[in-house]
């Protein structure tokens, strides 16, 4: 099954607000609702009400089945993805990567480098995931300086974790 940001099929996560939403035919969940879910994701923690508010409102939060193909290697990357619920898969040229979180996030590389998906992201749950567009993405990291470098932070953990992998790999010892 392939990921349709735009779809407005609705997974039950069961929150009250969302269920409130869905009774009255909304697709989304509130903004309020949005912020909740956001204060739950590592990536925001200690965000003040605006940035808070500024991340809600360049995004949208939605939800995807299990087996979900969000991303595909060599496709273009529309997307900067954080996972909020449940777990997903990574496939990358070298075989399988770590399995994906809540407070994970995928997608920011092509949105950086304009380079195609360098991953396959499949989801192993149901996943709830707030999505920033290319066309807000680059606003959202000016108006929130925070993310930016928690962004480039985690960043450069995963480049050092993958020198330590090929330097491993190239002397023969396990990495760790």
């Amino acid at each position: 099954m392939e990921f349709d940001p735009l779809s407005s099929d609705r997974l039950p996560f069961h929150d009250p607000d969302d269920a409130e939403q869905g009774r009255f035919g909304g697709t989304a969940p509130s903004r309020d609702a949005q912020r909740r879910h956001l204060q739950r994701v590592p990536l925001f923690s200690g965000f003040n009400e605006d940035d808070l508010r500024r991340v809600a409102e360049l995004s949208r939060i939605v939800e995807a089945p299990v087996g979900t193909v969000i991303t595909q290697i060599g496709d273009a990357g529309e997307s900067f993805f954080v996972i909020i619920d449940g777990t997903a898969g990574v496939r990358t040229p070298v075989g399988p990567g770590s399995e994906l979180h809540p407070g994970d996030f995928f997608g920011e590389m092509s949105l950086l480098d304009g380079e195609p998906r360098s991953a396959t992201i499949v989801a192993t749950t149901d996943l709830r995931l707030l999505v920033v567009d290319r066309s807000h993405f680059w606003r959202l990291l000016n108006e929130t300086p925070e993310l930016m470098r928690r962004i480039l932070t985690i960043l450069s953990r995963r480049v050092r974790r993958l020198e330590q992998t090929v330097d491993a790999i190239l002397h023969g010892s396990n990495p760790a």
